[in-house]
């Protein structure tokens, strides 16, 4: 029987992100990112074992499961393949699965790789809400934009959130993002900047809101063996957790703390289970960065606070003494996060990416210095599924 196996990160690759790759077709950027990782790692295609691919909707390309299409361009054609889709936590959820295909101790390395080009559809969120109820839910129009809007409203009302200091998360994420040669949006802007951006669905004006990016990204895992033959300083995998709840928000108004919307309880019950496998007791001590798929200026919030790195209702206060700057106690996203860049279904998979840089010591100008641990997020559906991840630079 196969032995069960510590696992590390030895190689990340990402292309730029924009909203339109005109010159690349979608397998041409995910063998792209792809390549980049595999030279990463100091690997060929002949020594992957297995492949996980990322992948959310494929209405958004019009092309019919592109995953299949992509699969001769990521050299993954004779070996076990899968796809993994769980709306904006699909890049954490298949870094899971091809955490779990070496873990297992049923194969040595194993390629997770995706791409998108969302604004090739010219209206995602009429794509977005065709995951609600026909007949309860779709005439309401809601989308990403207007649920998480409602999430935002409700976080304000149980904490007492300011438009304000949901707009100083824009700015720090613009001028991190300023330092990242990947990111879609970047530069200098003011709170003002934010408030005045046109309102799109209260209380989100348009710099609160993530773009509609087009890029790939692709991480190489391997057994510790394998780790340590390739590479001078993996960064491995300390835990995982993950969590599911029902899509339909109305479930999740005024009922318990694990279902309540716009507090994410349910990331507090992931990341319970990740922390005691990666020895994690006390978060703001014990992680030195973290990676959160904050698509929405509101949502470092109540992440932060479901993580346990703070008090409910501390975060704000946290962000505007400056916590979380890159020169604070916690730095939160030195790549820019979401907020900058948003390939949806690979969103999740380059939160992975950017946090083992930071343990890899391989981050460039985002660098951070001396971290020995990184966390990293991702949440889909109407923020129904939660994905957590915890990198170190030594196995536990």
């Amino acid at each position: 029987m196969p032995q069960p196996q510590k696992v590390a990160v030895i190689g990340v690759g990402e292309t730029p992100f924009r909203s339109h790759n005109p010159e690349k077709t979608y397998v041409e950027l995910a063998q792209d990112a792809t390549r980049l990782a595999l030279d990463d790692a100091g690997m060929s295609p002949d020594d992957v074992d297995t492949v996980v691919y990322s992948m959310a909707p494929t209405e958004f390309m019009g092309v019919n499961d592109a995953d299949k299409w992509a699969v001769d361009s990521i050299w993954a054609t004779g070996k076990p393949f899968m796809r993994v889709h769980t709306g904006g936590a699909t890049g954490g959820s298949a870094f899971h699965a091809a955490y779990a295909n070496i873990a297992s101790g049923q194969f040595r390395t194993c390629l997770v790789v995706g791409a998108d080009r969302i604004a090739e559809t010219p209206d995602a969120q009429h794509v977005l809400n065709l995951i609600w109820d026909r007949f309860y839910e779709q005439d309401f129009a809601l989308n990403t934009v207007t649920m998480t809007a409602l999430m935002a409203q409700r976080y304000m009302h149980l904490r007492g959130m300011t438009e304000e200091q949901a707009a100083r998360v824009v700015v720090r994420s613009r001028r991190n993002a300023m330092n990242n040669p990947f990111a879609h949006l970047k530069g200098e802007i003011t709170v003002g900047d934010v408030m005045s951006s046109r309102m799109i669905s209260t209380p989100f004006k348009l710099f609160d809101i993530c773009p509609r990016s087009s890029g790939a990204a692709a991480v190489v895992l391997a057994s510790q063996d394998v780790a340590a033959e390739r590479c001078s300083h993996p960064a491995f995998v300390q835990g995982i957790g993950a969590i599911a709840n029902t899509v339909f928000m109305g479930d999740r108004v005024g009922s318990t703390a694990d279902c309540e919307i716009g507090v994410f309880g349910e990331l507090t019950i992931a990341a319970r289970e990740c922390f005691a496998q990666a020895g994690v007791s006390n978060p703001m001590r014990d992680i030195q960065v973290a990676e959160l798929y904050d698509p929405f200026s509101f949502m470092q919030f109540p992440m932060m606070e479901a993580l346990g790195f703070c008090q409910p209702g501390e975060a704000t206060r946290l962000s505007d003494e400056g916590a979380f700057d890159m020169n604070g106690a916690l730095p939160i996203n030195p790549s820019g996060g979401t907020l900058c860049t948003n390939p949806i279904g690979v969103t999740g998979l380059v939160r992975m990416a950017d946090a083992a840089l930071q343990v890899m010591g391989k981050a460039g100008a985002m660098q951070v210095p001396n971290v020995r641990r990184a966390v990293a997020t991702a949440v889909g559906g109407s923020a129904q599924f939660f994905a957590v991840t915890v990198l170190g630079t030594e196995p536990v």
